[in-house]
């Protein structure tokens, strides 16, 4: 590699894999050039869509520690670098690819962990980050709400239990005088 523009391309990528947690890696044969500068509009900030050399790409891999697409950098490929929302973004190049037959999602990798397309289809069926939050707020919420409500429980009847012992005594009171 002793060729100094694709070792800046080398280098470039590197840096791709080290600012990203996610990447997927697609095939875009068939797709013009405004297909994919509408995909790259629709990523938007959670990802950065690059066209990659297939070898200079297996080389930034390689000395980056990610071995997930060991044999899948054949024929045109370009790789969606993920720096934001990973479901996101996983969901966007599914809904891209079903209007664009010619988009493929071949793999990728999730925190290191290398993912082929059927658990990059999984991902994109997930609930966005908001709405898992909040899922958890309301059930936390719910808990607490349930919580307050038990510690409560004891004193009400404390306070009916009294209030039907002195509604007694002042019965017995009265019998007696």
């Amino acid at each position: 590699m002793a060729n100094p523009e694709k070792a800046a391309a080398v280098a470039e990528l590197k840096d791709l894999f080290s600012n990203s947690h996610a990447a997927v890696l697609t095939e875009y044969r068939g797709l013009t050039v405004a297909q994919l500068k509408t995909l790259r509009r629709t990523l938007g900030e959670n990802a950065e869509y690059a066209v990659v050399k297939n070898t200079l790409t297996a080389i930034a891999a390689r000395e980056s520690g990610i071995d997930a697409f060991e044999g899948q950098l054949q024929g045109p490929s370009a790789i969606a670098f993920v720096s934001g929302d990973a479901v996101a973004t996983a969901k966007t190049l599914r809904d891209f690819a079903k209007d664009n037959p010619q988009l493929i999602v071949k793999g990728g990798y999730l925190d290191g962990v290398a993912m082929d397309e059927t658990e990059i289809t999984k991902l994109a069926d997930l609930e966005s980050r908001e709405v898992l939050l909040a899922k958890v707020a309301g059930a936390a919420k719910a808990s607490l709400s349930k919580a307050a409500a038990l510690f409560q429980a004891p004193l009400s009847k404390t306070v009916r239990t009294a209030d039907a012992l002195r509604a007694k005594l002042d019965e017995q009171g009265e019998n007696a005088a």
